[in-house]
């Protein structure tokens, strides 16, 4: 999440007036409300990895609106948009993030309440407590298989009569993820404990599974997504890492940025520190999700056994 993430959630999650509760939303680049196509289920991602997942097992029953999904801006500056409104109320389906990450979804959900709309929260789904301090849970290698399972579920009971076409799209979704679960292992087995730097724990579950040591001190992680000043002493170890060469790679959130992390970025540079950027709402268009979690590995690979840079996918 970004620097404004957490902290400014909560402070965007106070009580609205009444009357302006079911628009006053956050949204990126979401078109205008409107419905299914004949024949489909209407579905909402709150970001746009889940919504592509969602079209992947859903396929041609499923219309998906994804709200956040411009990689090139701050996934958290959103406009408030009746349209937003429109289309989470109508939705049948819903796949929101949770962990603080897409209130938004919660106050449009309650503001419309619906017996018939399905929602698929991912840290219900897993099972993780508010207390977790990485919200990016779509970085995680467990992650999509359990949602996907559980859009088959809920799929299957809008339409029971598609049960087996949703069922089989889930197995070739698993079997895709093959790749990226591949290269994490490579990457593992083959730069055992390498060391690394980050801004904010963005892609932690990921380096976390490629065996990665992460030696930016979790306070200033949690310092920068919340939007907080770090600690002095937590910025000077920062700068020695780049500076004695402690870690191989810098992996960067290069879609919400600030003075702090810009300066970070120059030192890694400075000292030869090779940057991997990644992202909290994946790039399009080009990529689905399986490409861009396997890309994103691939840059890391780069990084450290080329020494080449990938700011940008």
């Amino acid at each position: 999440m970004g620097t404004t993430s957490l902290k400014a959630i909560a402070r965007r999650a106070a009580p609205a007036p009444a009357a302006a509760l079911a628009v006053a939303v956050l949204v990126s680049a979401c078109g205008s409300a409107s419905g299914a196509r004949p024949g489909t289920v209407l579905a909402v991602g709150a970001e746009n990895e889940y919504a592509n997942v969602i079209s992947q097992i859903g396929g041609k029953y499923v219309t998906v609106k994804a709200i956040e999904s411009n990689p090139n801006t701050d996934p958290h500056s959103f406009e408030a948009s009746p349209s937003v409104a429109e289309e989470v109320s109508a939705a049948r389906l819903v796949v929101q993030n949770g962990v603080g990450y897409d209130t938004y979804m919660n106050k449009i959900e309650s503001a419309s309440p619906s017996s018939s709309r399905r929602v698929i929260d991912v840290q219900t789904l897993l099972g993780l407590p508010d207390s977790i301090p990485n919200p990016h849970l779509w970085y995680k290698p467990s992650t999509m298989p359990a949602v996907a399972k559980a859009l088959v579920g809920d799929l299957s009971a809008i339409l029971p009569g598609h049960a087996a076409y949703f069922q089989a799209n889930e197995a070739k979704f698993d079997r895709s993820l093959a790749p990226w679960y591949a290269a994490i292992k490579h990457f593992k087995a083959s730069y055992p404990g390498t060391p690394v730097a980050t801004t904010e724990p963005v892609g932690d579950y990921m380096l976390q599974a490629a065996g990665t040591v992460n030696l930016t001190p979790s306070t200033l992680q949690a310092d920068i997504m919340n939007g907080v000043d770090p600690a002095p002493q937590s910025v000077t170890l920062q700068d020695s890492l780049f500076a004695s060469h402690r870690v191989k790679v810098f992996v960067y959130n290069q879609q919400v940025t600030d003075s702090l992390t810009a300066s970070f970025l120059q030192q890694a540079k400075k000292y030869g520190v090779p940057v991997v950027g990644v992202y909290e709402t994946m790039p399009t268009p080009g990529y689905d999700y399986q490409s861009w979690m396997l890309a994103e590995v691939e840059a890391l690979q780069r990084a450290v056994a080329d020494k080449v840079s990938t700011e940008t996918l």
